[in-house]
């Protein structure tokens, strides 16, 4: 039996339903009136400016009413649900763990010493705030595609959600690519082992050979390989899921295997001093590493595909998180115990370690763990960019050739073919490794805006005893608030990072904390309903994410900030031409989506 969908947001929030056509028909009408002479009719340039402005507002501030329990429909034609609660526990993994264990343990240990330990695990700390508020939300929306996009359409407005999706799709873009990359030169590493392939392989093969000053580098081995997890991506989330399943286990066993190497080789006095060159030292450090537990927010993103999503999305989550964290932890104090801090290399820290001590054998395994890792993070990427273009093709902020879903793969096959294309073109013919350094801005933003998410949905939708400051609402008043806890995190961040007065961020942090007195004692907050996941200490927590996810954001490269503000201009342009006319924010613009096998607990 279908049941009526309702809504998880008070009518007072719903939006101005949509009127592209009849914008459109007023613009017609004018230009045949026009057309006949009549002067009084025509509207004048002002006029007309006025009227574009006032309508890119009104689309601008829609919210998306979504229903509590997604219909199924007879057409077969949508996602299917095959991802139990194993397999998303190894999708964030998957998604998380990459070269980078191998690789940044050691750059940071240089600086913080066997420090680089507590670097990890202040890191681990910060990213499970971000977790709770996603493990939360995952559990509350229906089970659709659209992550923090999603959240963000519901919570805030169309544009802000728009501005979060083309922030995070630069992100995965170039990092897919990046990766890609990385991995062809893995494998021609591993061709060269060879002895008559070794110094006869080409340069624009796999490791890629640079023209015009470097602007374009060649590579023809990362587009073969992105094109091979496209074509298993394509086949359906079964088979993909089983790669990643398969490549994640053998990462985690041989990341375990090296751990246990190590631990008979680790010499405690390397651990003193534990802290070099002070708690500062350590700091800077997990603002490094933080970056290598990005990836757990992938789980949230396959919620149309999880068998029991309100049940399994929190565990999925957090679990993959809590296990990145141990093995993190683990492999530092390995390295850190084997060899002086001060030895470590920063390309291959890990296998020289094992080196030096003569365990060779366990630098095969590094490598291997290496390409695994690599493989299972492209693979990751690869499959959340095509969940994301098909939320945005749904609500019709893209064009609908990104809403379809294969009948038979049940895959958003012209989705996963874009993103497949795209991250071939920039791994195969540009040097995506010089923009590394103007990456996270996105998932910064979305870990940012999803914190919010979990506040502002929170409010209750009944008047409040107190009055509103001015002619703000409540409301607006608590969105103001969120705002100042984002910029003084941003200027502490400035602060701590350019070595300026300890005053600057001092007060910083005391306006923080009374925006957060405001948001704690001037809102009404309302309990999850029906029960499910929770994230603890609202809003305390969601705030102390926000503040800490800001402080990272000034750390980035100053080129970071840039291109947030230029992307930025850019969406919304394309928003003012495109998105506005053709969004269906409303359920009722659309039909429903369509399950393939859903049970009836599911939703």
């Amino acid at each position: 039996m279908t049941q009526e969908p309702t809504s998880l947001l008070p009518v007072w929030r719903r939006t101005t339903a949509r009127r592209p056509n009849t914008r459109r028909h007023s613009v017609h009408a004018t230009t045949a009136d026009a057309m006949e002479g009549d002067a009084h009719h025509r509207p004048s340039s002002s006029s007309s400016g006025r009227t574009f402005l006032s309508g890119l507002c009104a689309a601008a501030l829609r919210r998306k009413p979504l229903s509590a329990r997604a219909s199924t429909t007879a057409s077969g034609e949508g996602l299917v649900r095959q991802l139990g609660v194993l397999e998303l526990v190894l999708l964030g993994i998957g998604a998380s763990i990459g070269a980078g264990i191998f690789v940044i343990t050691g750059t940071v240990a240089r600086d913080a010493g066997p420090g680089v330990t507590i670097s990890f695990a202040l890191a681990g700390a910060a990213c499970v705030l971000n977790a709770l508020c996603y493990a939360e939300l995952a559990s509350r929306f229906p089970a659709v595609v659209g992550g923090a996009y999603l959240y963000t359409y519901a919570a805030f407005n169309e544009l802000t959600a728009f501005l979060v999706f083309t922030q995070l799709m630069l992100d995965y873009h170039i990092g897919a690519a990046s990766i890609a990359r990385s991995l062809a030169s893995y494998f021609i590493q591993f061709v060269e082992l060879i002895p008559s392939a070794k110094g006869h392989v080409p340069s624009w093969i796999g490791h890629g050979e640079e023209f015009f000053g470097g602007v374009v580098s060649i590579n023809i081995l990362a587009p073969i390989l992105l094109i091979a997890l496209t074509a298993i991506l394509c086949r359906g989330v079964k088979e993909s899921s089983a790669v990643n399943t398969f490549m994640t286990t053998l990462k985690i066993i041989i990341v375990i295997v090296v751990v246990f190497a190590g631990v008979f080789e680790v010499d405690v006095s390397n651990w003193s001093p534990f802290m070099p060159n002070g708690f500062k030292a350590v700091v800077t450090g997990s603002t490094v590493v933080f970056f290598a537990y990005v990836g757990f927010d992938a789980v949230a993103n396959s919620a149309e595909e999880a068998k029991k999503p309100q049940r399994d999305l929190p565990i999925g989550i957090l679990g993959s998180l809590v296990v990145c964290v141990v093995l993190y932890v683990a492999v530092c104090l390995v390295i850190t115990g084997m060899v002086p801090y001060t030895l470590l290399g920063e390309d291959a820290p890990l296998a020289e370690a094992f080196s030096a001590k003569g365990l060779k054998f366990v630098t095969v395994l590094i490598s291997i763990g290496a390409v695994a890792g690599l493989t299972t993070t492209l693979l990751v990427g690869l499959y959340v960019q095509s969940r994301l273009y098909l939320g945005l093709g749904r609500d019709g902020l893209l064009p609908s050739v990104f809403a379809k879903v294969h009948p038979i793969r049940h895959t958003p096959l012209h989705s996963q073919i874009w993103v497949g294309c795209v991250a071939a073109v920039l791994a195969g013919l540009f040097n995506v490794h010089a923009l590394s350094h103007i990456l996270s801005v996105g998932t910064l933003t979305g870990y940012s805006v999803v914190s919010a998410c979990v506040i502002t949905l929170r409010w209750s939708d009944k008047s409040t005893s107190y009055r509103s400051l001015g002619n703000m609402s409540v409301w607006q008043e608590g969105v103001l608030c969120l705002v100042m806890v984002a910029l003084c995190g941003f200027v502490a961040g400035i602060s701590y990072r350019f070595s300026y007065a300890i005053a600057f961020i001092i007060v910083a942090f005391l306006i923080a904390i009374a925006a957060s007195l405001a948001l704690q004692f001037r809102q009404v907050y309302v309990p999850v309903d029906p029960p499910r996941f929770s994230c603890p200490g609202v809003p305390l927590v969601p705030v102390v994410s926000v503040f800490f996810n800001m402080f990272l954001f000034a750390q980035l490269h100053e080129e970071a900030w840039y291109r947030f503000v230029i992307l930025s201009l850019i969406a919304v342009g394309v928003y003012a031409g495109y998105g506005q006319y053709n969004a269906a924010p409303s359920t009722s613009d659309h039909p429903s989506v369509g399950y393939h096998g859903v049970p009836s607990e599911a939703a």
